[in-house]
């Protein structure tokens, strides 16, 4: 395992090829509103970054949490309470539910890394069924009902978002910022440690690096990356119900993240795409919705062990070392 220092750590740089392709992917989700039902493309995304929050903790820094919907629905209540009944201005609103998801991540991870593997696991679990709970019981969340007719709110005092479509590119912008923030810590020195955490821990730590400081930071980061998700998500839907801080929500974006390929940046986008067009397009087969999905799932990890990304990506590196051997053997 190489443990690279801070100072010895390349920036990240991007290939040619890699900069065209993303700028292909920006062009496709600037147009993609009017083609697609923009609803349906913001809940894709928002449901996207939620995935990659816990693609992020798991993929990168081995840590698989089961409650992480507790940090997407506090942020959802809290940014709709402050639109709503305060009148906060959409940015702040933001912001009070992203600060009150990494608040929430930072007692949960302080907690929850003191134990590794499943134990870690079952305390964010318990943690979450605690927030499920005054979800249901306090007041200002509505109870059983939720918080309901939450306004579209001015962005910084000057962008209206009352559009849908409007709205679609300030979520877009703010879904893209989180993109940006995962790749940017996970192709950095901080990232580097995650890894190295990750794959060897003992070795870690043997090495002065303050283990349980590191997996702090990242919880605590895709905690509020999740909540970024779900600030954005109720602001879209003008609705914070009880399903976004239930444990099912905390499943879907784990069954994303492998389907679309753990320890991958696109992989979230793609299981998102897969999950959330299956429950948009089957709806009218009710319950039937959740067999085929279940089916789905054994055909990837039958045939996708590494995620549909992780895969094709493992397919790629094996063609092009075959393109790459083979004139090495006709020469010998």
């Amino acid at each position: 395992m190489n443990m690279l220092s801070p100072a010895d750590t390349p920036a990240p740089v991007l290939p040619t090829a890699t900069r065209w392709w993303i700028l292909v992917g920006i062009g496709l989700a600037c147009l993609a509103p009017w083609l697609v039902y923009p609803m349906f493309l913001i809940k894709l995304m928002c449901f996207a970054l939620l995935a990659a929050s816990v693609n992020f903790l798991i993929g990168y820094a081995g840590l698989l949490s089961f409650g992480h919907a507790m940090f997407f629905g506090a942020a959802a209540y809290v940014t709709g309470h402050a639109v709503k009944v305060w009148g906060w201005d959409g940015a702040a609103g933001i912001l009070a539910g992203v600060a009150v998801a990494a608040s929430f991540g930072l007692l949960t991870g302080f907690l929850a890394i003191r134990r590794q593997g499943i134990y870690f696991s079952m305390i964010t679990l318990a943690f979450a069924q605690l927030v499920y709970f005054l979800a249901l019981r306090m007041p200002f969340t509505g109870g059983e009902d939720g918080l309901q007719s939450v306004p579209r709110p001015m962005l910084l005092g000057f962008y209206d978002t009352s559009s849908t479509m409007s709205f679609y590119y300030a979520c877009l912008l703010a879904i893209g910022l989180g993109f940006w923030l995962i790749y940017r810590a996970v192709h950095s020195p901080f990232g580097q440690v995650l890894r190295a955490i990750r794959d060897n821990e003992p070795r870690a730590k043997s090495l002065g690096y303050p283990v349980n400081r590191y997996k702090l930071l990242a919880f605590v980061l895709s905690a509020t990356l999740a909540g970024l998700a779900g600030a954005m998500k109720v602001l879209a839907f003008q609705l914070a119900t009880l399903t976004d801080v239930s444990w099912t929500t905390s499943g879907e974006a784990l069954l994303i993240c492998i389907v679309g390929g753990l320890n991958t940046m696109l992989g979230p986008i793609v299981g998102s795409i897969v999950i959330g067009s299956m429950e948009h397009y089957l709806a009218g087969f009710a319950e039937w919705v959740l067999i085929i999905q279940g089916a789905v799932f054994v055909v990837v990890v039958m045939l996708f062990r590494k995620g549909i990304v992780g895969q094709l990506q493992a397919w790629w590196r094996e063609r092009q070392q075959r393109r790459t051997v083979a004139p090495l053997r006709k020469a010998t």
